[in-house]
């Protein structure tokens, strides 16, 4: 998939159909790493496998939900290799050591080195092999032939976990889950897990930061407020100090949103009102609320019956604020988690205040009235 082009598609396609139709035999086409293929050059493939031209096979290391058309994908059968496990690739590793194809028996391997390079591998054959062959060479090169590869040599050459991690593909996609589910879960050492992937993996920090910042609103609110603060001041950090530095003000912001105590009422609440809105549950702005500043509008009666909060005691005025059609409406319910428990109260005494006042539209009340 790497050099070829729709026209080579096009052209397999057409022996394809020439020999189906003079000697009635079908053909295999095998596309490797189909995910370089562009949308057009995916297209191209769907007559042949719609009539039967070929019978495609495709390979691909990303999630073909991300990387194939749906029209082909909707026709294929998807098959999941799974990563090899570590017997597998201990019989890898003991055939490459003794291979003449491989390492010939040149140098030996210690147990501590093979469980390193297990590790490294991540299920991997190609990047065992890589690393055992770095390892092979440098040890080869330093010590000579029948020398022990050891952990540090291991290291030396590796240098560094490549992590597996494709920031276009699924496994992005499921380290970023993995990591917003525990700072949710309150497991702030498998957050912290999950972060240094994605760092080591060069994940863009803003893009850490962004997720901190709508999980503080969304997964915290008012249980804990200075989260959304923490958030906030991790993303202008990470943007001022760049990577590695940012790498602490991403720690901070996940250890604090992780042990802060968790509740949801704010995206419930918005979602709730939002519902109404899409709904259609709308109503008018009641009189006293709207723009009374142009010429006219009080005569409209817009703002003549407006009671101003400051001038009343405790700064709150019992006056209807919702549209008539959504008068006792409820959106925000506050939980009794962390600070939010304090914010309950003082929800609670503000609704006592207001009462059945709520659906009062204006009249005589202690207040003046205030031009808004």
């Amino acid at each position: 998939a790497v050099t070829a082009g729709v026209k080579d598609v096009r052209e397999v396609i057409d022996a394809a159909r020439n020999q189906l139709a003079l000697h009635d035999r079908g053909t295999v086409l095998f596309i490797d790493e189909v995910h370089r293929f562009s949308k057009t050059q995916q297209d191209a493939l769907l007559p042949a496998v719609e009539n039967g031209w070929v019978t495609l096979i495709a390979a691909t290391t990303e999630n073909p939900s991300f990387s194939v058309v749906s029209p082909l994908l909707s026709r294929s059968l998807v098959l999941t290799l799974e990563p090899l496990g570590d017997d597998d690739l201990t019989r890898l590793i003991d055939r490459a050591l003794v291979d003449e194809r491989g390492l010939d028996g040149a140098v030996r391997l210690s147990e501590d080195a093979r469980g390193l390079l297990l590790r490294l591998a991540g299920g991997d054959a190609r990047r065992l092999l890589t690393a055992l062959e770095a390892s092979a060479g440098l040890v080869g090169s330093t010590r000579g032939r029948g020398s022990v590869i050891e952990v540090v040599d291991v290291e030396s050459a590796v240098q560094a976990a490549a992590v597996r991690y494709d920031r276009d593909g699924d496994q992005h996609y499921d380290v970023i889950s993995a990591f917003i589910k525990s700072v949710r879960g309150s497991d702030v050492d498998a957050a912290l897990h999950y972060l240094a992937r994605m760092i080591e993996a060069g994940e863009d920090p803003r893009f850490i930061a962004r997720r901190l910042m709508i999980l503080a609103s969304e997964d915290i609110g008012m249980a804990d407020p200075s989260a959304l603060q923490t958030a906030v001041a991790a993303a202008q950090a990470v943007q001022m100090l760049g990577m590695p530095e940012g790498r602490l003000t991403l720690a901070h912001a996940t250890i604090h949103l992780s042990l802060s105590p968790k509740s949801n009422a704010v995206i419930s609440a918005i979602d709730a009102a939002q519902a109404d809105v899409r709904s259609g549950l709308i109503g008018t702005v009641p009189p006293h609320l709207r723009d009374a500043h142009y010429p006219g509008a009080r005569s409209l009666g817009h703002g003549t019956s407006y009671r101003y909060p400051h001038d009343a005691a405790g700064g709150i005025v019992a006056q209807q604020h919702l549209p008539d059609a959504l008068v006792g409406r409820t959106y925000y319910e506050p939980t009794d988690h962390g600070a939010e428990a304090g914010w309950a109260e003082v929800f609670e005494r503000i609704n006592t205040a207001l009462g059945s006042h709520r659906t009062d539209r204006g009249g005589s009340v202690d207040p003046p009235v205030r031009s808004p």
